[in-house]
């Protein structure tokens, strides 16, 4: 079989200014290490492979490598042997991923239990292991990624020691909670923190206004955020261990996907056209509603600047994975939110359902979760369970729901403090944090500065 080839969600914008439009199609390896296009598009495979019913339900009680050995291989089967692959896998995922029980046949998947206690960890993890692996000897990689909380963490750690390969991690000064900055500062090694004056989107468009430099071009960069195919990838693959876990033969599953830059929610529409049978793809906000109100009205305005909210690492106001969206519905948005191309809204309001959860409601979530289930949540966690409450209250009841944990409470201690009265209990991964020592570069949201830093800092060769 001919292997996976990716294009640019640019590839048509002939005539506007400022892109030129990359018409090629690239590997999977090109585009992992490039991060994104030239023409500062997102790569898509030109084509997305099956995964049979009984392959999906040969996964019961399988442990949770065997799932992402089949999603893996269906999409790199023509680029790395199976034996490699299985090795990458093994060592990328040495953590469980609990599906907890709440009420009825509704779970919460807690896809905080790997290194830094966030569901980026899985995509994070598995991502450092093929880009070590592809990566070309001799000339050094430098990773830049933007974070709204968890993703630059669970980056570092799991880049941290890679041979050949540095990290930068970018992230909005005030907007991060103090565990969070913890974590951040205090990686070390090979992987250096900066600390931005600004906005998450702020962090993200530095980082692409440097992939997109041309004279930049000598320092090997590529990205460790999802705008990384390689990060869209292993998020495909939690959705099919999940449903081979809890499901019945050929039933439907609904899935809630606490939402800020859309690469969660994307590796599970990926899933559903891989041949999970997802019923409805939910997808909760917080008060950064550009999403929710595009489905109903039709029309897509960015929030600018995002808002600041409980939910910080959803701190999005224009998501990065929307041209992905876009792109598999018929559509095309650039990265500054232009609309070249409406999507199909019809197809994408039955596949997809959006509601933006305020943070009081984020906080009512919490509450009373636990004092009816006796389960703590954070508040991402809560804003997925809260999402899928609206939509069964709004559609009603489906038999067969699981809403993503993505995020340890332990994470947000003074907020469960304050609204529960208890201190979550503080995962392994997290044990003696406070008392580790580490210092970011702090920086405004300023290019030339930021270009200046990474010219007198970073090298070439390896």
């Amino acid at each position: 079989m001919e292997p996976i080839r990716y294009y640019s969600t640019n590839r048509n914008l002939d005539g506007v200014p400022g892109i030129t439009p990359f018409k090629g199609h690239v590997s999977f390896r090109d585009a992992l290490l490039q991060g994104q296009a030239p023409d500062e598009g997102l790569y898509m495979p030109d084509r997305i492979p099956c995964i049979s019913r009984e392959d999906i339900a040969s996964l019961k009680g399988k442990p949770y490598t065997e799932a992402a050995m089949l999603v893996a291989d269906a999409f790199l089967a023509e680029e790395i042997d199976a034996a490699t692959l299985r090795s990458i896998i093994e060592d990328s995922y040495p953590f469980t991923v609990p599906l907890e029980h709440v009420v009825g046949r509704k779970y919460i998947m807690r896809l905080d239990q790997g290194p830094t206690a966030s569901f980026k960890d899985f995509a994070a993890r598995m991502m450092a292991r093929l880009m070590g692996h592809f990566r070309d000897r001799g000339r050094r990689l430098h990773v830049l990624v933007a974070t709204s909380g968890d993703t630059g963490s669970a980056v570092g750690e799991s880049f941290k020691g890679i041979e050949g390969i540095d990290v930068y991690i970018l992230y909005p000064r005030g907007e991060v909670s103090g565990r969070q900055k913890k974590q951040l500062d205090t990686i070390g090694g090979n992987v250096q923190a900066i600390s931005i004056d600004g906005k998450f989107d702020d962090c993200q468009n530095l980082v692409k206004q440097a992939f997109a430099d041309p004279s930049l071009a000598y320092l090997s960069f590529t990205s460790a955020n999802s705008i990384n195919f390689g990060r869209i990838l292993p998020q495909m693959v939690y959705y099919f261990y999940a449903y081979g876990q809890i499901s019945r033969p050929g039933e439907g599953i609904v899935v809630s996907v606490p939402s800020g830059n859309f690469g969660n929610a994307l590796g599970c529409e990926y899933a559903r056209r891989m041949g999970l049978p997802v019923e409805k793809l939910v997808m909760p906000t917080n008060e950064n509603d550009e999403f929710p109100r595009f489905l109903e009205k039709g029309t897509y305005e960015k929030v600018s600047p995002s808002l600041a909210c409980l939910s910080n690492a959803m701190n999005v106001g224009h998501p990065s994975n929307l041209a992905r969206f876009f792109e598999l519905y018929g559509g095309t948005v650039d990265r500054t939110g232009m609309v070249h191309r409406n999507p199909d809204v019809g197809a994408m309001r039955n596949h997809i359902f959006s509601v933006s959860i305020s943070d009081e409601e984020t906080k009512r979530c919490i509450k009373k979760t636990y004092e009816r289930y006796g389960i703590v949540l954070e508040p991402h966690g809560a804003v997925g369970w809260r999402g899928l409450e609206t939509y069964l209250e709004c559609y009603g009841d489906f038999p067969l729901c699981v809403s993503l944990e993505t995020a340890h409470p332990a994470k947000f201690p003074d907020e469960i403090m304050k609204l529960l009265g208890i201190t979550p209990e503080t995962p392994d991964s997290m044990k003696g944090l406070d008392e580790k020592k580490g210092r970011p570069v702090r920086l405004p949201a300023d290019y030339a500065l930021f270009k200046e830093y990474l010219q007198d800092n970073l090298r070439s060769e390896a």
